[in-house]
């Protein structure tokens, strides 16, 4: 049986992962990247062509190919956004790719060009919307739900019966205790404990670490 094909959508860091991880783990064969044409500088990424969005059609037609997203975080996850819109307004459709070390229940919804990497815990119950990324080593308790276009760093734990609204992004190790509304486009800054409601495009940090008066020698360490 012949694969698959798949499309690259992007030409950064996280465009190439997504090509190693479709490669290895999925029957998809990837055949390329694409960007828009202002943006492309390069012809070749990882001995693979790429190609402008704007021309995608006539070399990746969408009824032979599938195409995925793989673009950051950038203006709270607008720029992915677009671009998905885009893609799939032109007829592809954006598989999504949950490592294989990662139990999915059936009581629990995976939307479209969704990114889940290794050793995520998603417990029963909870929905990931669609373009939405979990960078490795989450924790997604029990009935919450995370909405469309998040970002979720690593090890980050959402408690149980949490809602995230869209457009969220949450910073490595961050924690969020249970019962919680995440509102649209909060920024979630790394190691940040959150313990009430957000409200729509807040930004939360935590305080950044200072050096001791002592250096590691003087410590006698």
């Amino acid at each position: 049986m012949m694969k698959r094909k798949l499309v690259i959508i992007g030409t950064g860091l996280f465009a190439e992962v997504a090509k190693d991880y479709f490669h290895e783990y999925t029957d998809y064969e990837v055949v390329g990247f694409a960007c828009h044409s202002k943006y492309k500088d390069k012809e070749i990424i990882a001995d693979l062509p790429v190609q402008a969005i704007e021309d995608m059609k006539d070399f990746w037609p969408e009824t032979d190919f599938d195409a995925f997203v793989a673009i950051g975080y950038q203006k709270m996850n607008k720029v992915r956004e677009s671009v998905y819109k885009e893609i799939k307004d032109m007829g592809y459709f954006s598989p999504s790719f949950v490592h294989p070390n990662v139990k999915i229940w059936d009581t629990s919804q995976i939307g479209k060009n969704v990114f889940i990497f290794e050793d995520n815990t998603i417990q029963p119950y909870s929905s990931i919307g669609n373009n939405t990324i979990l960078w490795s080593g989450n924790h997604i308790g029990h009935h919450s739900s995370i909405g469309d276009n998040c970002f979720i760093s690593s090890h980050v734990v959402i408690s149980g019966s949490c809602v995230i609204r869209d457009n969220v992004f949450i910073g490595v190790n961050s924690t969020l205790r249970d019962g919680l509304t995440i509102e649209k486009e909060t920024l979630i800054g790394a190691g940040a404990l959150i313990m009430k409601d957000t409200k729509e495009k807040e930004v939360y940090v935590s305080a950044p670490d200072k050096p001791f008066t002592k250096n590691s020698e003087e410590v006698g360490f």
